[in-house]
């Protein structure tokens, strides 16, 4: 299930009250879960969204305080012959591989640009998908390097 923010006008607003609204039924179904994710984007994100429409009920503030950057754990955790520890890097090295062509944070703001600019509903329900698959490859990724980490074994002394 996607999250995006809307178009118009109050978009942004709806947005993220959908995502409160989904992180509060994860808690409500599942109790203090990690929000696992890679690097600071989401952390930043979500204080900026608190300055701009509040966290009426604390549940932006329950989703910071289970973040979990893996990120760090993977820099920690392990020396990677690899020029950065980028996701786009490091998933390549665990094997992860990407079904689009084209992809990134900068992309997906330019599509989702394109998709607030055009009249044509279909351009826009194509672009928006287009975003949610680069989310969900993303997602994927992430995980592919969480359970890389989890099946390492540590060296022997």
């Amino acid at each position: 299930m996607g999250i995006t923010a809307g178009f118009g006008a109050n978009g942004d607003r709806e947005g993220w009250r959908a995502f409160l609204s989904g992180a509060k039924k994860l808690f409500d179904d599942y109790g203090d879960i990690p929000f696992v994710h890679w690097h600071h984007y989401e952390k930043t994100h979500i204080k900026r969204y608190i300055e701009r429409y509040g966290d009426p009920d604390g549940i932006a503030a329950r989703v910071l305080t289970n973040l979990l950057d893996l990120h760090t754990v993977t820099k920690n955790a392990v020396a990677l012959p690899l020029p950065s520890y980028s996701i786009k890097v490091v998933e390549k090295h665990v094997g992860f591989k990407r079904t689009q062509d084209e992809y990134g944070g900068s992309w997906a703001m330019a599509q989702f640009i394109l998709a607030t600019e055009t009249e044509d509903e279909g351009e826009r329900n194509l672009r928006m998908a287009e975003i949610l698959k680069y989310n969900e490859e993303d997602l994927a990724a992430t995980w592919a390097v969480f359970e890389w980490l989890r099946n390492k074994r540590p060296m022997s002394p």
